[in-house]
């Protein structure tokens, strides 16, 4: 439940409005305000209480039953739109578009370095890059650990870029100490260990949805992480599994719209791992461009054919360059 308050509510009537939520057994949410409305949540079992009851108190404009089970993540409760801002100035959503580029896995000092300085001269802000990896085979690559994120600290020293990388369990936290965005992976959506220990930090998140999870429970999974109190998370939707086995995943586009009407979380897509080939990647990046995603997250190698994980769906960096720019063009002409 969401209790509007008038806008000229003094701090005495709020604490006494905090204190008759309290008696009755509720827990109030932060109070959020905006440039016209001051919101307050209502978190427990609020199904018995009378709508009517809580309108007649002096300082309430209006209250409105939350259905969703998500409160934190909610529009409803937070209409403004988040902006997460990382290093040097980033920022995604309410109107910041960013682009997260870089190869599926660190191989090398020298793989990861040269890939950075192409997607940065390219229009990249932000490297993407695997250190730790969840693979469906035991047999394959499964990542350098910590070396990875070493290789990627010294990628971010020589090109500026803010770096984002894979979390997948609890004990590696001690090793993203200088990782600018922890990512939770589509694995582990609803590894909710996980989910509280990187929402206990100070980090923005970037949270995966689940390659069969629905809108809701990547919500609650976000959910998750702003209840143990970082509100800095953004979802991406990186395909989900069909009946369809031509490709690898199939792009929820839809998704972009849906959430966004949601919850004021922002959204970006992942179009390198929704089909699982590189030839696909520059027409589902400007389709989720078109339905209003935040961002993209590409996978970039400087050698495609040698990688070792995921070769088939990276772009060289020069097509990465030809997929940046086409989507800067997008995006001009939409806000024209």
């Amino acid at each position: 439940m969401i209790v509007k308050l008038r806008k000229d509510v003094s701090e005495e009537s709020l604490s006494k409005f905090i204190k008759t939520i309290k008696d009755l057994g509720l827990s109030p949410s932060d109070l959020s305000s905006g440039n016209s409305e001051k919101l307050i949540g209502l978190i427990g079992d609020t199904a018995k209480l009378d709508i009517n009851n809580f309108r007649k108190i002096d300082i309430v404009e209006d209250v409105i039953r939350i259905q969703e089970p998500y409160k934190k993540a909610n529009r409803k409760f937070h209409p403004e739109d988040t902006v997460v801002e990382l290093a040097n100035g980033v920022k995604i959503g309410g109107g910041n578009f960013q682009i997260m580029a870089g190869p599926c896995s660190v191989e090398n000092e020298e793989q990861i370095i040269e890939v950075a300085k192409a997607v940065k001269e390219a229009g990249a802000t932000i490297l993407r890059g695997g250190a730790f990896k969840p693979r469906t085979s035991p047999y394959s690559f499964q990542g350098l650990g910590k070396e990875g994120i070493d290789l990627l600290l010294k990628a971010k020293k020589a090109t500026g870029l803010p770096i984002v990388t894979e979390i997948m369990e609890i004990s590696q936290l001690k090793y993203f100490e200088d990782v600018d965005m922890l990512q939770v992976g589509a694995r582990n959506m609803q590894n909710f260990d996980l989910l509280k220990a990187v929402g206990a930090t100070d980090k923005p998140v970037l949270l995966k949805r689940g390659l069969s999870a629905t809108y809701e429970e990547l919500l609650m999974s976000a959910e998750y992480i702003m209840a143990s109190g970082n509100s800095n998370v953004v979802l991406c939707e990186r395909g989900i599994r069909t009946f369809e086995t031509e490709t690898r995943n199939t792009l929820d586009i839809t998704a972009i719209p849906y959430l966004k009407e949601k919850t004021h979380l922002p959204v970006i897509i992942d179009p390198s791992h929704a089909a699982g080939a590189a030839k696909f990647v520059r027409p589902l990046s400007l389709a989720g461009v078109g339905a209003g995603a935040d961002g993209l997250m590409i996978e970039v190698h400087n050698d495609p054919s040698k990688a070792l994980s995921d070769g088939p769906q990276a772009l060289r960096p020069q097509e990465f360059d030809e997929v940046a720019r086409k989507v800067f063009s997008l995006r001009k002409a939409m806000e024209a």
